[in-house]
């Protein structure tokens, strides 16, 4: 009997063994994550504005890409200029280099999800539109579009006169990353506010998420080659750039010209 309490003692402590040795083993490679008070959303956008911005990529039909820009830049200065629509135009552009026949327009929804839905419902309603969309889907190969928010510390995008190129880099961050891009860029914008060229920022909320968009206006190729390397000359980039870098999975760059009826010139 005592040889069998003996033998029921020691396998009973081996399994206690066991199982502190697999908990100090998963202590290892486990990550603690510390609990958040609010969402990245509330920690990273303005609170002084609850605007929501609405990025769509259309792709074009080669053929069509001349009929299309007549046919948006008819209807949607109309959609802009109305007060009956909480929405504003922010700005519209083809891809010049990037991918091709291509268009991007940026929205404004002052007011934020109420507002969209509203926008949304009434252009169910508005017979102009209607034909908009049906002659538009002929001319399209694919669209996608995305929701996003507006860093805090980011220029909000305003018209402006030109002529101008306008650059959109797209990040797509590893996820979890999202505030430590934030924080980094927080201090790196700083560095890019001598020529005016910072139009926006923004980062995802619906859609391919983890994404970041940043909106650049420039007069022209040359003058973009030459902001962008004066800012390594600058005390602190480097750094800036150094620790951004590790947080990116995919990123990609469009330069853009825009529509003649573009409140971003």
């Amino acid at each position: 009997a005592c040889s069998g309490l003996r033998l029921e003692s020691q396998t009973w402590t081996g399994s206690s063994s066991r199982s502190r040795e697999d908990s100090w083993l998963k202590s290892l490679f486990v990550r603690k994550v510390d609990p958040r008070k609010d969402a990245h959303s509330n920690l990273l956008a303005k609170r002084e504005t609850s605007s929501l911005y609405k990025l769509q990529f259309h792709n074009v039909k080669p053929e069509c890409l001349e009929a299309y820009n007549k046919i948006c830049q008819e209807v949607l200065p109309k959609i802009h200029e109305d007060k009956d629509y909480p929405c504003t135009l922010v700005g519209t552009w083809n891809t010049w280099y990037g991918e091709q026949d291509q268009a991007v327009h940026l929205w404004r929804y002052e007011g934020g999800y109420p507002a969209l839905t509203e926008v949304m419902n009434k252009l169910r309603e508005n017979k102009d539109f209607l034909e908009f969309r049906k002659a538009r889907s002929d001319m399209l190969l694919s669209r996608k579009n995305q929701l996003l928010l507006e860093f805090s510390f980011w220029n909000e995008p305003v018209p402006r006169s030109g002529p101008n190129i306008y650059e959109l880099r797209s990040y797509q961050l590893r996820p979890g990353t999202m505030i430590e891009w934030g924080n980094y860029w927080a201090r790196a914008i700083r560095f890019r506010q001598d020529g005016n060229e910072a139009v926006g920022g923004f980062f995802s909320q619906i859609g391919q998420l983890y994404m970041v968009h940043h909106l650049w206006a420039y007069r022209d190729l040359q003058t973009r080659e030459d902001i962008r390397n004066a800012a390594w000359h600058k005390h602190g980039w480097e750094e800036l750039v150094y620790y951004t870098v590790p947080l990116i999975q995919e990123m990609e760059s469009r330069i853009m010209i825009p529509l003649k009826t573009s409140p971003l010139q």
